[in-house]
């Protein structure tokens, strides 16, 4: 439909013209037409002597050479673009039968994926410090990891889940003595890391004494030297630690293929270590600390502390083990870290370094960073823990569906205020750039009408309702002619430009492009529940409308409710398929999780 009768008047193959060709946004405003092809795009391609210099003439010109068909009923030239509008009943045709064929891949068997070979992909992301309750900070790093993971998984890639733990380091000499001084083992088997946190509260209100200051550097030099006991005790921090992250990360519906950490990395950091020194990387201070030199001209105005003066390893020098060996390990075609911006530099200098020691396979590794959110209380007060803010959401949301005449009763409330206040709070955070930080606020994040993630479920809701009501038999044939009120072309219109959406999204790993698509989709959806009515149509409209399926009709009024009937099919598939969040958005089609907020009948 998109490129192949242009091919021979531009003299260009159609895969020339995939990306050049795109889907036209729907407007409120006024009708559009389908699809624009952008002169600009296919002008240094092109070797016709027909196109001018100026991108508006190229358009009249060119618009005024193709001539309409039994495909396109309208050619029009726009601002340095050609618009093509289809016929409007081999639109609809072919937009519910591709949807109906494809159905979780509607969009991924796009042309535009062609040329886009599978890969595999390591992602590292969350990576929490072992004995501290889930902070908030990590959120952003789990759930911008978790979608960049799904996404790729949609669109037919390899993916490895890795969370590094931050297990290592010198913080564990000071929680160790803590322990040893302020610890009880009863409270560590009941509540870990609780009791941890309040250890750590109390040793570093005595961490200026210098003689704690000292334990704590015996500590973790025990640590590193494999002492028995003080493994041991290391051990029970690490193994509750991640017995809770596992169950929150449960509520949050992320998962895990690996589990890794720095201490993993504690030995091979001597390797790397050496691998520098032999290089000729490694520099000593007067003080006796390593340095990597990472200036342009080797004056040290730039360089990168690899290791202690007390010959123990750093952060980076973890990571430099961790990256060499993922790739040794895994042989993928892409690393990705996830990550808050304040760590920008530590990742310029660790490719930096990789780079020095002639590993060519970092061009292939990428640091995704995020914005930090602000203003985010719970009724607590300031917000320290992940857990907090998960109840914090749950509560409101019971609350508002309390307060809403249309709720339903349902088996398990709080499971689906759960789900539908964890999709409001993933929305909010998703809607900008996420390099950006953002203010939150509860009020707007729990807004049933607006952008935001509860009007998505609503939504959705209201669409499965419908599906179910009027059956969810896949359907066979569709009878078009009833589709051509500007409502219905409006939605189909949009489905055309998912495909595009999903592109943008996997070039630039923002999720934004996806939930602004989603979020016009349910705009787009209430309109036509407004103006296209499922039943209760006038008879003489439902005779004209009638669409026989598998010899019954639809709804037995007006079969408009095809169109929404696939609609609420394709919904169902972006809520998972758009990565947002398996967990909030679940698809199954037997789930009644959504009808307490559909409120429609």
């Amino acid at each position: 439909m998109r490129c192949g009768f242009l091919s021979k008047v531009l003299d260009l193959p159609p895969e020339n013209l995939i990306k050049s060709i795109s889907a036209v946004p729907v407007s409120k405003k006024r009708r559009v037409a389908d699809f624009q092809l952008s002169i600009a795009s296919v002008t240094e391609d092109s070797s016709s002597d027909c196109l001018a210099p100026d991108l508006n003439l190229q358009a009249q010109k060119l618009a005024e050479r193709l001539k309409c068909d039994a495909v396109v009923s309208e050619i029009s030239a726009g601002p340095g673009t050609v618009n093509f509008t289809i016929n409007r009943e081999l639109l609809a045709k072919t937009v519910l039968q591709q949807v109906l064929k494809d159905g979780s891949e509607y969009g991924v068997k796009s042309e535009l994926f062609s040329t886009v070979p599978k890969q595999k992909a390591v992602i590292e992301f969350s990576s929490p410090n072992i004995a501290k309750k889930f902070h908030i900070g990590h959120l952003r790093s789990t759930i911008v990891g978790n979608f960049i993971a799904n996404l790729k998984v949609a669109l037919g890639h390899e993916v490895i889940r890795m969370n590094y733990l931050g297990d290592w380091g010198m913080q564990f000499g000071l929680l160790g003595v803590g322990f040893q001084l302020f610890g009880n083992k009863e409270k560590l088997k009941t509540s870990p890391l609780q009791h941890l946190f309040e250890v750590y509260v109390q040793i570093n209100k005595a961490a200026e004494d210098e003689n704690t200051k000292k334990l704590a550097k015996d500590f973790f030099r025990k640590l590193e030297e494999h002492d028995e006991q003080t493994l041991s005790l290391w051990k029970q921090f690490r193994d509750f630690s991640i017995d809770e992250y596992i169950r929150i990360y449960k509520r949050l519906g992320v998962h895990f293929d690996e589990y890794s950490g720095e201490s993993f990395y504690q030995e091979k950091s001597k390797e790397v270590l050496k691998m520098l020194e032999n290089k000729g990387l490694l520099q000593k201070t007067i003080k006796g600390t390593g340095i990597v030199d990472l200036s342009e001209k080797k004056d040290l105005s730039s360089f990168s502390t690899v290791m202690r003066s007390d010959g123990t390893s750093l952060y980076i020098t973890r990571d430099l083990a961790a990256a060499i060996d993922r790739m040794n390990k895994h042989n993928c075609d892409t690393m990705i870290y996830v990550t808050d911006k304040s760590q920008s530099n530590h990742f310029q200098h660790l490719f930096q370094i990789l780079k020095l020691m002639g590993y060519d396979w970092v061009e292939r590794c990428q640091h995704v960073s995020f914005g930090l959110v602000q203003g985010m209380k719970t009724r607590r007060g300031e917000v320290i823990f992940l857990e907090d803010v998960l109840n914090e959401v749950r509560s409101r949301m019971l609350q508002n569906m309390a307060s809403t005449k249309t709720t339903k009763e349902i088996e398990d409330p709080m499971e689906t205020a759960e789900k539908v206040g964890l999709a409001a709070l993933i929305i909010q955070d998703f809607r900008g750039l996420l390099s950006s930080d953002y203010q939150f606020s509860w009020d707007r994040a729990f807004q049933s009408r607006g952008d935001t993630g509860v009007f998505l479920q609503y939504t959705h809701a209201r669409l499965h309702s419908l599906e179910q009501m009027h059956g969810n038999e896949q359907l066979t044939d569709i009878n078009v002619a009833c589709l051509q009120e500007p409502d219905a072309i409006s939605v189909l219109q949009h489905l055309l430009r998912y495909d595009e959406v999903l592109y943008r999204s996997s070039q630039d790993l923002q999720p934004k492009h996806i939930v602004s698509y989603l979020l016009t989709l349910s705009h787009l959806a209430a309109m036509a529940h407004k103006t296209l009515p499922v039943k209760d149509s006038a008879p003489e409209l439902a005779q004209v409308r009638h669409s026989a399926v598998r010899g019954r009709s639809l709804c037995g009024a007006d079969p408009v409710a095809e169109a929404l009937v696939c609609y609420s099919v394709h919904f169902s598939v972006l809520s998972l398929y758009a990565c947002l969040n398996p967990s909030a958005f679940p698809v199954d089609r037997g789930s009644a999780v959504f009808l307490p907020l559909a409120g429609c009948s």
